[in-house]
């Protein structure tokens, strides 16, 4: 009679917990469910407090109190992992090259059972070494991206127009105004001031180079030694005051 496994499940939605566990009973092979967890701090708690290690855990990406692979840093997991997740499976690809066996929900009972046949015969192997660098890639591909904006609707006499940003050269103040400036010349007033636009536009694009300019990297024509290490850049087109200084206190940023 083959020994049941001993599996862990850390997962924070109740149904989604119940019928795994419900799967797990119903596999040809021998498995036990020994605990579950909601949460990072339980799954750490529950793994220090279980001994023997289990055989395998079942682990949901995203919990109440985090994403789940703070984990790792947490507690030394001493076993294989299958995680659980409704994340597309281009996003974990990483994992198929580490190792670890990954189920998208809704779970799938012919895909449970395949990986659980694999956990078997790697019985009584050690547990697959985690990389940290793909789980840093894969956490990074899970975190909400910053969305900036696309475009500006500006007023031009009585009409109102759309400019996309990717025909913004730079933008500047004067007299108490925030201007656009696009490539092809046009010049006009938005409502938002610099600091708001630094907050609304992607940073690997736009540069604040003072207090009254804000500019993509690519209207920068060219970049001049000034006086006490300072710089200037000549944009295009070309600005109302012409060249244009960097701030001595946003030199180092400017060069990085």
């Amino acid at each position: 009679m083959l020994t049941p496994l001993r599996a862990i499940l850390v997962e924070d939605e109740p149904l989604a917990a119940r019928r795994l566990a419900d799967l797990l009973r119903k596999q040809p092979v021998p498995l036990a469910v020994v605990g579950t967890a909601e949460s990072v701090e339980e799954a750490a708690e529950l793994l220090r407090a279980t001994q023997p290690a289990p055989d395998v855990l079942f682990l949901d990406i995203q919990l109440a109190d985090g994403l789940s692979f703070e984990l790792f840093e947490r507690v030394e997991v001493r076993c294989p992992v299958i995680f659980t997740t409704a994340y597309d499976q281009y996003a974990l690809r990483a994992f198929k090259h580490n190792s670890i066996d990954y189920l998208l929900k809704p779970i799938d009972a012919d895909e449970l059972a395949a990986a659980v046949a694999r956990l078997q015969a790697r019985q009584p192997a050690a547990a697959p070494a985690f990389d940290a660098t793909l789980l840093t890639q894969l956490m990074q591909q899970l975190q909400p991206q910053p969305q900036y904006k696309q475009q500006f609707v500006v007023k031009v006499g009585e009409h109102l127009k759309v400019i996309p940003v990717a025909q913004v050269a730079y933008f500047f103040s004067f007299e108490k105004a925030t201007f656009l400036q696009t490539r092809e010349g046009r010049r006009v007033v938005v409502d938002q001031t610099l600091e708001q636009l630094e907050q609304l536009l992607n940073p690997s694009e736009f540069f604040r180079l003072n207090r009254a300019y804000l500019v993509h990297h690519t209207a920068i024509q060219d970049i001049i030694h000034y006086t006490n290490s300072r710089l200037k850049t000549t944009l295009a087109p070309t600005s109302p005051e012409g060249d244009v200084l960097v701030s001595r206190e946003r030199v180092s940023a400017f060069r990085a």
